[in-house]
C-alpha cells in the first residue's frame, strides 16, 4: 500500500441509506454496483483512509468446497500488527485503475493472495458495511461466493498467512479472533443473522 495509489470509490451519500447499515445487504445489490460504475471514481488511498463521507470498494469472495470455507489465519510476520493472529474468510482488497472494475480487482487480488492456475466463477451476494470501527467507516464490500469444487488452493505468502477447507461449524471455534467483516458475513451465510433486503429503485 501507497499513499498515492489509486482506490475506487463513491460517496457515502448516494448508497442506500447512507451507507449506515450494519452486515449484509441483500436483493437489488446489482443496482448499486451499476452506480459505482456510473458514479464511482478513483483517489489517491492516501487521502480517503480517514474519510468517512467517502466508502472505498473492496469485492470479498468467500470461497467454498462442497459445503466447507476457506478459512485463514494471519501470522505475526504480517505488517499489520493488528490483524496477527486473527482469521479471515474473505479474499480481496481494493480495486485499482488499472482493473478494469470491481470484477477485475477481484482477480487480480485472487491471483495476489493464492497461488492456484484457475479462477473461479464468482456469484454475487451481496453489499457488506459496519460502522462501528474506523476502518469499516470508510469502505464497502461487494461480497461474492466461489466454489472450488475439489480444486486445490494454497496460500502465496505462506509465512504471512495460513489457510484450509474447514467445516462451518469448526470457525466458532475462533469466531472471537475473526475479522469484523468475517464475522458479519459468516453469520449471514450460516443464518446466524438474517441479512437487510434491499427492494428494486422504483
Amino acid at each position: 500500500m501507497t499513499a498515492d495509489e489509486l482506490v475506487l470509490g463513491i460517496p457515502r451519500a448516494r448508497l442506500p441509506a447512507r451507507g449506515s447499515w450494519r452486515g449484509v445487504v441483500y436483493g437489488d445489490v446489482s443496482t448499486v454496483l451499476d452506480l459505482v460504475t456510473r458514479e464511482g471514481s478513483f483517489r489517491p488511498r492516501g487521502e480517503v483512509e480517514e474519510d468517512p463521507s467517502w466508502k472505498q470498494v473492496i469485492p470479498y469472495a468467500v470461497l467454498r468446497d462442497r459445503g466447507s470455507i476457506f478459512l485463514m489465519r494471519r501470522t505475526s510476520a504480517g505488517s499489520d500488527a493488528r490483524l496477527h493472529e486473527r482469521y479471515s474468510i474473505g479474499i480481496g482488497g481494493h480495486v485499482n485503475s488499472g482493473d478494469g472494475g470491481i470484477r477485475g480487482g477481484l482477480e487480480r487480488e485472487w491471483s495476489e493472495e493464492l497461488a492456484v492456475d484457475w479462477v473461479p466463477g464468482f456469484r454475487l451476494i451481496g453489499l457488506l458495511n459496519d460502522d462501528t470501527d474506523p476502518v469499516g467507516a470508510v469502505h464497502l464490500g461487494i461480497v461474492y461466493s466461489a466454489e472450488s469444487a475439489g480444486r486445490a488452493v494454497t496460500i502465496r505468502e505462506t509465512d504471512k498467512l495460513e489457510g484450509s477447507f474447514v467445516a462451518p461449524l469448526q470457525i466458532l471455534r475462533v469466531y472471537e479472533r475473526l475479522e469484523t467483516w468475517s464475522s458479519l458475513v459468516y453469520d449471514y451465510l450460516t443464518e446466524r443473522t438474517a441479512g437487510v433486503r434491499l427492494d428494486p429503485v422504483p
